[in-house]
């Protein structure tokens, strides 16, 4: 994928799929690393998957044999001298959490994409699970809390033009 947002969509419809209720999401960029985390309370990965999780034929898609989200975000990673790693946990306190850094001065490093799209989507086809998404740089941070939108906007579903609107600008504004 060319874009984190890229995978970020991909990891978190896999989230939605696992049954999340709720979904954080970060990107962090200090000290000349930006460090993506993506966190649920789905159902989580058995061991078994979860040491396979990276290798491009071990999928729980139904659709085609191969799964290319998590083995291409390892690559990116690795290639931009960073790491994958993903913790996984069924049963009680069930959820996966995926976390992959990067150098963002390798020639390597993937741009961030279209957060604010990806985030759009998201709310627009998951809009009753709580998305928790947090963006910081040296210029400043973006936060948006789906659980906080709700509280605030009542009986407005989360997915109406407006509100899905409000989020695109809300996360497109420059940094303050």
């Amino acid at each position: 994928m060319k874009e984190l947002s890229l995978n970020i969509l991909d990891i978190a419809k896999n989230s939605v799929k696992a049954e999340a209720t709720c979904i954080e999401i970060s990107l962090i960029e200090e000290n000349g690393i930006r460090t993506l985390t993506i966190r649920d309370d789905g159902c989580g990965m058995s061991p078994e998957f979860l040491r396979n999780v990276t290798d491009p034929f071990t999928t729980t898609r139904t659709t085609r044999p191969v799964g290319m989200g998590l083995p291409l975000l390892k690559l990116a990673a690795e290639q931009a001298d960073g790491k994958l790693t993903i913790t996984s946990q069924q049963g009680e306190g069930h959820g996966t959490t995926v976390q992959a850094t990067f150098r963002i001065d390798h020639l390597d490093c993937v741009p961030v994409g279209d957060v604010a799209g990806t985030m759009v989507t998201l709310i627009q086809g998951s809009p009753d699970i709580d998305f928790e998404f947090l963006y910081r740089t040296d210029a400043g941070e973006k936060r948006l809390s789906t659980r906080e939108m709700r509280e605030v906007l009542g009986d407005v579903p989360l997915d109406t033009p407006e509100v899905l609107a409000w989020v695109s600008e809300l996360l497109n504004e420059p940094f303050c």
